[in-house]
């Protein structure tokens, strides 16, 4: 790949980050981006906002724009974002157009600089605010700031040379992001935790500029497979009307919970799993366990009394379960969770055999549970109300002791739980039950 690395000659920043990157280059021959790449350092007069076109007059696949960052809020900063303008065009480039995006390179060199940055330095992304926007050539701005102080700073220019020399790119899941501040907090967390590479990414402030329009050119720019929605920076009804626009874009939204689960997975296996889920448990969600890289997924079903059993004895523990497994398990409106999982096909033999090894285990241990041949018998022993109340106890503290499992005395007469009790046994069908212990 040819990358191009452009700064301008009256940013201090530029010309900081611009400076180390060369003296690196000529220290070590071992970098990643010039082992695998052909770099070109280019510096321009005027200021990168306003250089429109420019990818006519160089040769290259990638720009990389190195440059100061501005901001009132006078924090030390290092940023990553791409270049374009929702509405007006007050920073250069056109009123409500889009630079392509690089939402991979974003995400390595924001990872590089989070592990790089000197002591007091922010890192993050920053939303699409500025130009230019006319170009055809993918390309980011990579940026210290946020006054002179930083911007001549050697230690972040350092680091920030470092970050870009070390990058290499992962396949990543590239996002859109919808709300939240200029510096995009939550976007940043959910990149620098997990493969979720954000490309365009709009602030609060801007959110009723979005139209279908204006959606699709973002999803093209970034290559966007899903999007992202900061729901606390926004008001239900905004959150609502972005969530109806993706939807008539066939956009994915996905949840915080949902990109760090996807992120184990190929995105093309990802999706294969969320089209069975729902072909399987229609309005169903997905709950991804210990479900890795790539393969076809399988329904396994389990004995829906014997899920049913376990998550009222230990949830917990059958969740912390699942976790160690490469499983996925669904779950619908109330019920947390389904008796259908889904797995690889080369693994669904041996997973309904885990998961029916882990319930069993815990219901022994949980419960008043015996085996008897091909069955699982539960006994439970319960607090009765209506035999307490005809034992002449009120309803109050003495129902509370008796539950607890300790006699009263109530007229001279003592009333003992059992008593007060009602057992019930529920026998669940296992086939090969002695197998599972």
């Amino acid at each position: 790949m040819r990358i191009a690395l452009i700064n301008s000659e009256q940013d201090a920043a530029g010309v900081n980050i611009r400076r180390h990157l060369e003296t690196l280059l000529a220290a070590c021959r071992g970098w990643p981006l010039a082992e695998r790449h052909e770099l070109t350092f280019y510096e321009v007069a005027g200021r990168l906002i306003h250089q429109d076109r420019i990818d006519t007059e160089v040769d290259a696949d990638l720009i990389l724009f190195i440059s100061r960052h501005a901001s009132v809020h006078q924090t030390p900063a290092l940023t990553v974002h791409v270049t374009g303008n929702y509405e007006t065009a007050d920073l250069g480039g056109e009123p409500g157009k889009l630079a392509p995006a690089a939402p991979a390179w974003m995400h390595a060199i924001l990872h590089n600089l989070a592990a790089r940055a000197p002591e007091g330095y922010r890192v993050s992304y920053e939303v699409t605010h500025h130009g230019p926007t006319e170009l055809s050539t993918p390309s980011l701005f990579v940026e210290i700031g946020s006054t002179a102080t930083e911007w001549a700073d050697p230690v972040a220019g350092r680091a920030v040379a470092e970050s870009i020399l070390a990058a290499e790119p992962e396949e990543t899941i590239n996002l859109l992001g919808f709300g939240g501040t200029h510096y995009a907090v939550r976007q940043t967390e959910i990149a620098l935790s997990s493969r979720g590479a954000f490309g365009h990414i709009v602030p609060t402030r801007q959110i009723g500029a979005i139209d279908p329009a204006l959606l699709r050119a973002m999803q093209e720019a970034s290559g966007a497979v899903a999007a992202y929605i900061d729901r606390k920076s926004l008001s239900r009804d905004e959150a609502g009307r972005i969530e109806h626009l993706l939807g008539g874009a066939a956009i994915p939204l996905l949840s915080e919970s949902e990109i760090q689960e996807a992120s184990g997975l190929a995105w093309a296996t990802y999706l294969r799993v969320r089209s069975l889920a729902e072909e399987v448990a229609p309005g169903s969600r997905v709950r991804i366990h210990n479900l890795r890289g790539e393969g076809n997924p399988a329904v396994v079903r389990i004995a829906p009394g014997l899920i049913e059993e376990t998550i009222k004895s230990d949830k917990s523990g059958f969740l912390n379960g699942l976790d160690r497994l490469p499983v996925v398990h669904l779950s619908e409106g109330s019920k947390e969770v389904l008796s259908t999982f889904i797995c690889f096909e080369n693994e669904s033999s041996r997973l309904a055999s885990d998961i029916t090894t882990l319930c069993v285990k815990l219901l022994l241990i949980c419960e008043n549970a015996v085996i008897d041949g091909d069955h699982l018998v539960l006994r439970k022993v319960r607090f009765d109300p209506e035999k307490a109340r005809r034992h002449g106890i009120p309803k109050g503290p003495l129902f509370a002791m008796l539950a607890g499992g300790k006699a009263v005395d109530i007229e001279g007469r003592k009333v003992t739980p059992d008593a007060v009790q009602t057992t019930s046994v529920k026998r669940i069908h296992i086939p090969g039950l002695e197998s599972y212990i």
